[in-house]
């Protein structure tokens, strides 16, 4: 009787120890499986980028949405996305090609192209976003000084393209348009627009994001 019960406390230490085992090891796959499929933004340069402005740029998206960004190699700029009475590349068309060459890539994707963007309604569009998609692109061309004959300014630069980035990210993650003037999300109309916003999202906003 003595050996049954040494026996059956034996059989009961062995199956807790499994069992930890087994909790353990689902627990760790869990945790690998969380961080595995956590989401994204991939950067894809579209045609000749400079590559300091997309490491800094890279940096900053990574803290407004504290998300891992990643850049991919440059794909060739769409020929048959540029209008020659217009002498603008249409932004729709270039969308949907860095959509369908980046269909592999996992969460946001930014595509980013130094040329003048227009679609048909506008005269000239600073970026366009898949809304409720995962596909967003911006032009660099409209925000730089040098473009309206003025002195070069990095900077100012540099700030208005995390303003326009997270913009069009914000849109993939199905913001609209806020009313705020300071909100990062609020229209730019004109260049002048982008300058008076900031890099960040209203606390209305911020709390609609996932």
């Amino acid at each position: 009787m003595g050996m049954n019960k040494n026996l059956l406390r034996v059989s009961i230490i062995l199956s807790l120890i499994c069992l930890g085992w087994f909790i353990n090891d689902g627990f760790s796959k869990g945790v690998k499986n969380k961080s595995m499929n956590k989401e994204m933004i991939t950067l894809i340069p579209i045609g000749s980028i400079n590559k300091g402005l997309l490491t800094t740029l890279a940096s900053s998206l990574g803290e407004v949405f504290r998300l891992p960004v990643s850049i991919d190699p440059s794909v060739k700029l769409p020929s048959d996305a540029f209008s020659p009475k217009r002498q603008q590349y249409h932004a729709t068309t270039i969308l949907n090609r860095v959509r369908g060459k980046t269909s592999h890539c996992k969460g946001r994707r930014l595509g980013i192209v130094d040329v003048d963007l227009y679609v048909p309604e506008l005269n000239f569009v600073f970026g366009e976003a898949d809304l409720l998609g995962t596909t967003a692109l911006i032009s660099l061309s409209r925000l730089r000084q040098e473009f309206y004959g003025l002195p070069r300014d990095e900077e100012l630069f540099l700030k208005r393209v995390l303003k326009e980035a997270v913009h069009e990210l914000g849109h993939t993650f199905g913001l609209r348009h806020c009313q705020s003037k300071k909100c990062v999300m609020y229209f730019s109309n004109s260049l002048r627009d982008t300058d008076v916003k900031q890099a960040t999202f209203c606390p209305l906003c911020q709390k609609k994001l996932p």
